[in-house]
């Protein structure tokens, strides 16, 4: 993360002069541009792009702006005042018209191409073009970044129009899923998974898109109806967007020498994710061939914790290519992600996605990720024989590592000093057994209950229980007085108390946003903000109101509805 010598003061923004004054385009003044590219930015035909790290691009404003919410969070931490989120030159800004901001904000923003590997196999095809020149950002257009109290951030508009990368699509976002991205990274913050943040959502009053979707209690796997919905744009912020995929693009071209800068062009994208997200950990003046091996043992030790950390709080990320998986080791590209409900390895909300990249195969599913990070690496390594070993040594130890990520992160949600395979095997078999809810389960456990009726508000009891409750019963009744025995003796407060640290009462679950999404394309917002509270608090015990409204089982009627429980797109 590239940092700046702290102000003696916090930084007050108010206005957008104020945010002005800490703009720091450091992609666009030390990177490559296009040399392809329009310096206007009216850049927004699907083409081919040969070389450069980004392409100007100018956002297209979305109609009419409506305000919708902003992350009251993060622009306390970033020292904005709440008032700007509905200022007219900010609206204007990030809904997308850059025409008349204050210097030296600039008016044109900027797209990024990157490669795909779906589980560490490069793919073409999804390119227009069929080289993998084509593949990028389609719909993601950058359009700042400011060095706030020592810490550089980048804002990124999602859903701002075509860019050279839009594959032919709209380059839009439609209010649903925008509403889903907002709030699911600002929970995952505040649940303590390293993610891309929300700063702010505009829809349009006026402006619409035809997409695919459910029909209201559709069962389908695949939308089965065309609906008109409100375009928003979001914005998303982060030290950088930088991803594996990025890195693999400039890697490949050094690889096949597409063009003759293109080493040069890799090391300098690689040197720059350094700045940006890893300079408080590598010392600058090393040769490249070390930074790139600390670099790499890093991102390793980022990436295991990261998702170990997803399976601690039940989140899938679905769609888990390269190109969805920040260089910088956090949670990026909310598509078809989904918080599980009932506990299942296998649990999958993108009917596209497949097993490899279900819940507990997401440890495997980095892994690959992590082989195509070293394999963009290898190039800039090649000769310095000490440091390639040191890479493929790094790499080949990843299983090793993530491993024990895991068991150090199972070991914190049952509440033990140490991993017990065979109560966590059993404990595993109840669970899809019964089977349990698995946020409202951990979250009972952390009660310390004495016997297995509070357990039981997180069963729901599917035909296996139903056909042997009392032997299952027994099991689970046999499984409490083992974990018991294996918990610290005496402070029960103080473990209870670290236990709900680990394990949150609220979850982001698909069923609570679809009436709040649904109600904001009516203009209603109040059930969002009221999400928005809940979930950036997941750990607090809240209301009884909340509770009961929010802690509690899905409905039988909710599974296998599309939308609800899975999903064929983003959108």
């Amino acid at each position: 993360m590239n940092k700046r010598p702290h102000q003696d003061t916090p930084i007050t923004v108010a206005t957008l002069d104020d945010l002005s004054a800490l703009a720091d385009y450091s992609l666009m003044d030390t990177l490559n541009c296009d040399p392809e590219a329009k310096a206007d930015g009216v850049d927004h035909s699907p083409r081919q792009v040969f070389s450069g790290h980004y392409v100007p691009v100018r956002p297209t404003p979305i109609e009419d702006p409506e305000y919708v919410a902003h992350g009251k969070a993060l622009f306390h931490e970033l020292g904005f005042a709440d008032t700007i989120a509905r200022s007219d030159d900010f609206v204007r800004m990030f809904s997308g018209d850059l025409s008349r901001v204050p210097a030296p904000l600039r008016n044109v923003g900027w797209a990024c191409g990157y490669a795909l590997s779906i589980y560490g196999t490069e793919f073409y095809q999804q390119c227009p073009f069929h080289t993998g020149n084509g593949y990028g950002d389609g719909r993601a257009i950058s359009v700042l970044e400011a060095v706030i109290n020592g810490q550089r951030w980048e804002m990124q508009l999602k859903g701002a129009g075509r860019t050279p990368y839009c594959r032919g699509a709209d380059g839009r976002a439609v209010l649903r899923s925008s509403v889903r991205e907002f709030l699911a990274q600002e929970h995952m913050h505040a649940l303590g998974v390293p993610t891309s943040r929300s700063l702010s959502l505009y829809v349009s009053k006026t402006e619409k898109v035809r997409r695919p979707w459910y029909s209201e209690g559709s069962r389908s796997i695949d939308p089965d109806v065309l609906i008109s919905e409100p375009v928003a744009i979001s914005t998303r912020v982060a030290p950088s967007f930088i991803r594996v995929g990025q890195l693999e693009l400039f890697s490949r071209r050094a690889r096949k020498q597409e063009h003759p800068q293109a080493m040069e062009e890799l090391e300098k994208i690689v040197l720059h994710l350094i700045d940006r997200e890893y300079s408080d950990v590598i010392d600058q003046s090393l040769v490249t061939a070390k930074k790139v091996v600390l670099l790499a043992d890093e991102f390793r030790s980022r990436l295991t914790s990261l998702v170990a950390n997803w399976i601690r709080v039940g989140y899938c990320q679905g769609n888990f290519n390269s190109d969805n998986c920040a260089a910088g080791g956090f949670t990026l590209d909310y598509g078809p992600f989904g918080f599980c409900d009932v506990f299942d390895p296998h649990y999958q909300p993108w009917t596209g996605g497949g097993h490899h990249f279900a819940f507990l195969n997401q440890p495997a599913a980095a892994e690959r990720n992590f082989y195509s990070f070293c394999s963009a690496m290898r190039p800039l390594v090649a000769g310095h024989a000490d440091c390639l070993r040191q890479l493929e040594d790094i790499q080949s130890d990843f299983p090793k590592v993530i491993q024990a990520q895991m068991e150090k992160m199972w070991a914190a949600k049952l509440g033990l000093d140490a991993f017990d395979a065979d109560l966590f095997r059993e404990l595993a078999t109840l669970m899809l057994q019964t089977p349990v809810d698995y946020t409202l389960f951990f979250r009972e456990l952390s009660y310390l209950p004495e016997d297995i009726e509070a357990l039981k508000k997180s069963f729901y009891k599917g035909p296996t229980y139903a056909a042997d409750t009392e032997g299952l019963d027994k099991r689970w009744s046999a499984w409490l007085t083992h974990w018991h025995s294996l918990t610290r003796p005496g402070a029960r407060e103080e473990l209870s108390s670290q236990m709900k640290l680990v394990n949150p009462k609220y979850s982001l679950r698909d069923w609570f946003v679809v009436p709040a999404y649904q109600q904001a394309a009516a203009g209603n917002y109040a059930l969002l903000r009221e999400l928005q509270d809940v979930m950036t608090q997941p750990y607090a015990e809240q209301s009884e109101d909340v509770e009961k409204k929010y802690y509690r089982l899905k409905p039988p009627e909710l599974f296998d509805v599309g939308g609800a429980s899975h999903y064929s797109c983003s959108s």
